[in-house]
């Protein structure tokens, strides 16, 4: 099995702007900021062609990226959740992240589904990342799937012990493909 080596994602979130430049440069207008005391929500269209609207947490002192794909018809998806692992720091407005490759696949009621340790063992082995991040990514990866396994399989739940009460949208438009 092969392993797509890429270099580190990075994103950019502006809330003074409302903008989001995703991984591929391409500025995104934002829908919705909300910062909190444990980190920032954000909600936006999306033109992608499997999804057309995104909404995500970004939660610094987890090193975790909470998502939820609201995917176009005839997509299937099963998720309730989509987390990424990945460093995030913030410099007044403006709000970045660096994906450390893990990818954690939550089903609430159902074990979490850890993707994507090969990818980071492919990027550290090739320098991509430090030895220091890919320790970061386990140790995080490793403490949400001990919390969320804690806590009957629900990321939202264990998230709500650590005093992290994640809101999402009740409905969303989804942005049309293309």
């Amino acid at each position: 099995m092969s392993v797509d080596l890429h270099p580190v994602k990075t994103e950019t979130f502006n809330t003074t702007e409302h903008i989001n430049v995703d991984p591929k440069g391409y500025l995104r207008e934002v829908d919705s900021y909300k910062v909190t005391d444990f980190g920032l929500y954000m909600a936006r269209g999306a033109n992608h062609p499997r999804f057309g609207y995104l909404e995500s947490w970004l939660l610094p002192k987890l090193s975790l990226r909470a998502n939820i794909f609201h995917f176009r018809e005839g997509i299937d998806e099963r998720q309730d959740f989509y987390i990424d692992i990945a460093e995030i720091d913030r410099n007044g407005e403006v709000w970045t992240t660096r994906d450390l490759y893990v990818d954690l696949i939550s089903n609430t009621g159902e074990p979490i589904d850890v993707r994507d340790i090969d990818e980071l063992s492919a990027a550290t082995s090739a320098g991509l990342i430090s030895a220091e991040d890919a320790e970061k990514a386990i140790d995080s990866t490793l403490a949400a799937v001990e919390g969320i396994t804690r806590y009957g399989d629900d990321a939202m739940k264990w998230l709500q012990t650590l005093g992290m009460e994640l809101t999402w949208a009740d409905d969303v438009e989804l942005t049309p493909a293309g």
